[in-house]
């Protein structure tokens, strides 16, 4: 089966597009949407993977995913107004079949004027308001999305504004503000909230709407109205200069996804996946409060010319507390040759000897289509890099090879299967199983295999599509151990439906490995585990709202080269017995199990001054205290200030991840 766009890698999402409308105008249906509506509900019938009938089921759960994207953090809407707008609950699949889409703008109205009021209120009263907080009080903002209810009245939700701007200002406060300074950057918080609400037109409100219902049928099918789906395709080609980050809204923050390979945040390594941005700021202009503004317009201010700094307010995602930090990125293009394959070779004494372990860095899965299309027989593409790089390598006299596949969040299918058949012989690759239950094998033809000796694949939380087809397919051969973490889950094929209006970006096909399980939700599980500071609860597939199941269908005919299972659990002992006794990994495990322990208290946020100084304190301590331990142990000088603190220069996991491909070899040869 042919498909005209597979579209594999990890997306960003795309918020709603810009217009205009002034205070407290009513917003109605555009009628030339009313054929898309229908087309819409239409195509997710009859084209979507589960081909599931849009009813009152689906319904009731758009109707709940629409209040959450018009009110995420629950500060505009009461519960007297959830109650009253309840009678919709059931009108959501009536109003896509039947191309009217009133019942979305009836409870957009109802919002748009509790917020206008709100927000209103709130600018005229935080000079005062920001004047008169007492640091000192005992109280606390509750942050537990699990237990953010609507409020019941405007005296309780006046109380939860007074301290989300409380905390907002503490914040500012804690970071050297003024009193002056505080007030306007609140202000401007606000401000653009209030013109980001008033600018939001009929055509934004229809795409909220469509997208409420087709989240529920799985989180990677979206209808991109016009202009959202110009965004779209900009991202997609990845033509603009910014800071190489994925980025998505959720409840009210601009969240990092992924870091693109090869862009300016990866090589600044300050920003990291699930950061929060609340503020951007250009040189020599004031920081803008990004809290609750759109995504698209976050994005058009991180986006800039390259060469120039763009500044970020980021609470990061490891952090114990509210508190935030600023860090400055250098805006360029994400180039083709910034995310190409690279090579390192990673030294292992044993026995007096030293062995060499090449390392093959593949951030994404390439081509140059431009360069194909011009006939340039020496185009870029991954598989054809990694061989040459495989070739370099074994002139340099290697014993084994590691593909690093961490944070490769996919790239062409294509791709993925030719650099597949680098390391097996022509054999099958991946199944793809359509709509209709069709399946499908894309394999490998060539025969020839630039490498055939032990190798192993380095995955993390971030490998995704793609990497999970290569790892998954290595792994049932028997041609490679997998070494690190579980990876993303993604194992869906998405395609690029043309509407009236629009584009719907739909999900059409399921990947499965050869051995007939699916990459879907659960991902590679690796062979080897090595503790990581990534949160499987909070990153993947399985962290996203609807996610399709993962199941098994009949696997294909292939050759196993190597049993690595029945070296699994000696190679697993030695690897523990390694690790316990490697400072770097000490010091990870130590700082794992802080941040778990500081998470699970953390669901409030203290808005009291000492509090939340003694907690940044804390955590800096605590911080510097693994960092010495560390640095003692390996005979470096210590360190006096938390801020001095550098990653180390050596990759302590492609060095462990050479020590266990090297145990397999020694335990492998005992046996033979």
């Amino acid at each position: 089966m042919i498909y005209k766009r597979l579209l594999l890698s990890l997306l960003p999402s795309i918020a709603l597009a810009s217009g205009s409308v002034s205070a407290y105008e009513k917003l109605e249906p555009p009628h030339d949407y009313d054929r898309v509506a229908q087309e819409i509900v239409s195509t997710l019938e009859n084209v979507h993977y589960n081909k599931t009938l849009i009813d009152d089921e689906i319904s009731e759960q758009a109707f709940d995913n629409y209040l959450d994207a018009l009110d995420p953090s629950r500060s505009f809407l009461l519960q007297e107004d959830i109650d009253r707008l309840s009678k919709y609950r059931d009108a959501f699949d009536d109003a896509l079949r039947n191309g009217n889409s009133q019942v979305a703008y009836d409870i957009y109205n109802v919002y748009l004027e509790r917020a206008e009021t709100r927000l209103e209120k709130v600018l005229a009263e935080i000079p005062n308001m920001v004047k008169g907080f007492d640091y000192s009080v005992d109280e606390s903002l509750n942050i537990d999305p699990d237990k953010l209810a609507w409020a019941t009245n405007q005296e309780q939700l006046d109380d939860y504004w007074r301290k989300r701007i409380k905390n907002r200002a503490l914040t500012l406060k804690l970071n050297g503000e003024e009193q002056q300074e505080i007030i306007e950057a609140i202000e401007r918080r606000y401000k653009s909230q209030l013109k980001q609400i008033d600018q939001t037109n009929a055509t934004d409100v229809f795409q909220s709407f469509a997208n409420s219902v087709t989240a529920v049928l799985d989180p990677h099918t979206t209808y991109f109205a016009p202009r959202a789906s110009e965004a779209f395709n900009i991202n997609m080609s990845l033509s603009l200069e910014g800071i190489g980050a994925v980025l998505q809204m959720e409840d009210d923050y601009t969240k990092v996804v992924r870091l693109i390979p090869g862009g300016p945040a990866e090589a600044q390594n300050e920003l990291a996946p699930n950061d929060r941005i609340i503020a951007v700021g250009q040189e020599g202009k004031p920081m803008i409060d990004v809290v609750g503004m759109r995504l698209d317009d976050v994005v058009d201010m991180i986006r800039g010319e390259r060469g120039t700094n763009v500044i970020l307010e980021i609470i990061p995602a490891n952090s114990n507390s509210q508190n935030s930090k600023k860090i400055t990125i250098t805006r360029e293009k994400v180039k083709l040759e910034d995310q190409s394959a690279q090579k390192k070779i990673v030294e292992v004494e044993r026995g007096g000897k030293t062995f060499k372990v090449g390392v093959i860095e593949l951030p994404t899965f390439y081509s140059d289509f431009a360069a194909i299309q011009r006939g340039d027989r020496d185009y870029k593409s991954s598989t054809r890099d990694t061989k040459k790089l495989i070739e370099e390598l074994q002139e340099e006299g290697i014993t084994a090879l590691i593909l690093d596949l961490r944070n490769n969040g996919g790239g062409s299918l294509q791709e993925a299967n030719s650099l597949t058949g680098l390391f097996i012989p022509a054999g099958p690759v991946v199944q793809i199983r359509d709509a209709s239950g069709r399946v499908s094998i894309l394999g490998d033809q060539d025969r020839d295999v630039a490498y055939s000796g032990p190798m192993a694949v380095m995955v993390n939380r971030m490998s995704a599509s793609a990497s999970e087809i290569v790892a998954g397919a290595l792994k049932d051969y028997g041609r490679a151990i997998i070494v690190g973490d579980q990876t993303f889950g993604k194992g869906t094929v998405q395609v690029l439906q043309e509407l009236d209006k629009g584009q719907l970006k739909i999900t059409q096909a399921k990947f499965y490995r050869v051995s007939g399980e699916s990459t879907q939700h659960k991902g590679v599980m690796p062979d080897i585990n090595f503790p990581s500071l990534i949160n499987t609860d909070d990153v993947g597939e399985s962290a996203l709202d609807n996610p399709l199941p993962w199941d098994k269908i009949h696997d294909t005919r292939y050759p196993v080269y190597w049993n690595f299972d029945e070296y699994i659990a000696d190679l697993t002992q030695l690897h523990s017995d390694r690790i316990k006794q490697d400072a770097n990994f000490v010091a990870l495990e130590e700082q794992i199990d802080y941040v778990k322990q500081q998470s699970e208290h953390f669901k409030s946020i203290s808005l009291n001054e000492k509090t939340r100084e003694q907690q940044r304190e804390e955590s800096e301590q605590s911080e510097l205290k693994r960092e010495n331990k560390r640095r003692q142990a390996l005979d470096l000088p210590t360190l006096d200030n938390v801020d001095d603190i550098e990653a180390p220069e050596e990759d302590v996991y492609a060095h462990e991840a050479a020590e266990v491909i090297l145990d397999f070899i020694s335990l492998y040869q005992q046996n033979h």
